[in-house]
Formats: C-alpha cells, sequence, structure tokens
C-alpha cells in the first residue's frame, strides 16, 4: 500500500453530494427485508380492492345494470368501478410503502441516518425507496388486471396499458407520501394520512360519475390526484383517448416531479445538518 491508496479525491461531479449513482444498494436491502420479514404484508393489500370489486361490482352491479362510460360507450357497473379500483390499488400500495414503512425506518430504526452517513446521497435514498413503493404498486396493479381479465371485464388490448399507467399513479403518491412523511413525528400524525385517503377513496368518482356532485364540489374533486387517475385507468380500460387523457398523464408528471424535490430537500434538510 502506498500514500496513493489512501489519498482522499473529492468528488468533481455536479450534485454528487445530492446523488452517488448507488439507489440499486437502498432497493436490494429492501427487497431482502421484505423477502425475510414483510412479504405477506405486500400480498394482503391486494385483496382489499379485489373484495371491494366482488361485492361492488357484481353484487350491486346486479342492481344498477350498465351506466354510462368514457365515450358515452354503454358498460356494466363493474366495468365502470373496475378500473377506479385499480388506480386505488396503485394508490394504497405506494402510500403504505411510502409513509409507514419510511416513518418507522425514519424515526425508530434511523435507518436513512445510517445510509447518509455513508457515500449515498439524499436523492440514492429518495430514488430507492419510491422504487420500492412503486414496485408494491405494480404489483397490485398487475394482479388486480389479471383478476379483471379472468372476471371478463377486459375488452380492448389498450386495457393493458393499465398496468404501466398504474405505475405512473403510484410514483406520484409514493413521491409525495415520502416527503410528507418526513415532517411527521408521531403515530397520532401519520393518522392524518388515512384521515386523507378515505375520503379520496369515497369521493373521486369512484362508484359513480362526477355528475352527481354539485359545481363547487366537482371542482374540488378534479384538483384530487386521485380522479385523475380514475379517469386516466377508466379511459384506458375502454380505449377512449382525448385531450383530458394527456392532462391527467401531466398532472401526474408534475406530482412526480414536485414530490421528487420536497423529498430530496427534506432528507437533506433532516440528516445533513
Amino acid at each position: 500500500m502506498t500514500d496513493a491508496d489512501y489519498r482522499i479525491t473529492p468528488q468533481t461531479r455536479r450534485f454528487s453530494a445530492l446523488y452517488s449513482r448507488n439507489a440499486k444498494a437502498v432497493i436490494a436491502r429492501g427487497l431482502r427485508a421484505t423477502k425475510s420479514s414483510n412479504w405477506l404484508i405486500m400480498v394482503s393489500g391486494f385483496f382489499e380492492p379485489v373484495l371491494y370489486l366482488i361485492s361492488m361490482g357484481v353484487g350491486l352491479g346486479a342492481l344498477v345494470g350498465t351506466v354510462v362510460g368514457p365515450g358515452g360507450e354503454e358498460i356494466s357497473y363493474a366495468a365502470y368501478i373496475a378500473p377506479a379500483l385499480l388506480a386505488v390499488s396503485a394508490m394504497n400500495g405506494a402510500v403504505y410503502d411510502s409513509t409507514w414503512n419510511v416513518f418507522f425506518k425514519m424515526n425508530f430504526a434511523k435507518l436513512y441516518q445510517g445510509m447518509l452517513y455513508t457515500s449515498l446521497g439524499p436523492l440514492d435514498v429518495a430514488i430507492g425507496e419510491i422504487f420500492l413503493a412503486l414496485l408494491r404498486g405494480a404489483m397490485y396493479a398487475t394482479g388486480f388486471t389479471a383478476v379483471m381479465g379472468i372476471m371478463g371485464l377486459i375488452t380492448t388490448p389498450w386495457a393493458l396499458l393499465m398496468v404501466p399507467a398504474s405505475v405512473l399513479i403510484a410514483f406520484g403518491f409514493a413521491s409525495f407520501g415520502m416527503g410528507i412523511t418526513s415532517y411527521m413525528k408521531t403515530f397520532q400524525q401519520m393518522d392524518w394520512i388515512n384521515f386523507v385517503m378515505l375520503p379520496m377513496f369515497l369521493f373521486s368518482a369512484t362508484f359513480y360519475p362526477l355528475s352527481v356532485y354539485p359545481q363547487g364540489i366537482q371542482w374540488f374533486i378534479q384538483a384530487l390526484p386521485l380522479w385523475h387517475g380514475v379517469e386516466l385507468l377508466r379511459q384506458i380500460s375502454v380505449g377512449t383517448f382525448t385531450a383530458a387523457t394527456s392532462i391527467h398523464i401531466l398532472y401526474y408528471l408534475v406530482m412526480i416531479l414536485v414530490g421528487m424535490v420536497l423529498t430530496t430537500s427534506r432528507l437533506r434538510k433532516l440528516f445533513l445538518k
């Protein structure tokens, strides 16, 4: 060994303090932890929207009959709510992974402090954790789409695009969820996440069209992220694309960008003082 072997060479690459290009280390650690202790919890989250689809789509659908879908086409009630429940499934998988898991790692396991004491930067941690949340959302979306196929609710090849679209939805919620969780310090504060998610699930045109609400409430619902996900997947499910489709996609792209900036800046502020 020579003196050159012990010499520390400073990084000259721009943003090297934020991103060391080693997010795969965070991902590998998360996958190993999930495989050893957390896989059953991940799988269990898939069944909630499937049970809603069976109970509401089949049970209530027998009473409702057909409804008007995107483009004015008559579709079954089960086919109407299935894409909406797929959006909910992607949201739930991403949010739970990027909030409760992150909350424990941040405040109790002190995992991120240890990561950032290494060469990893806050953007490495953010990308790694958000990727794990996306993986969960993609698993839920793929499984739910398969259930839709088994139930005969997929009538066009365009419907296969619901899986990548669900990943986009999950990405938006995951990037924002991790940033918001960085402000939470107690379990009581974390209850606010469920307080927000439940009304979004019930009122984002999941089970009935937006037109049933007064105009003022419609504007409020249209500002919610889940509504854009529901409408996007509903349009894809029947292969009907309009200018609104681009607006829904753009909404999530902006949400992802803002969420990534928020999460990275919060990790840097909390752990790289």
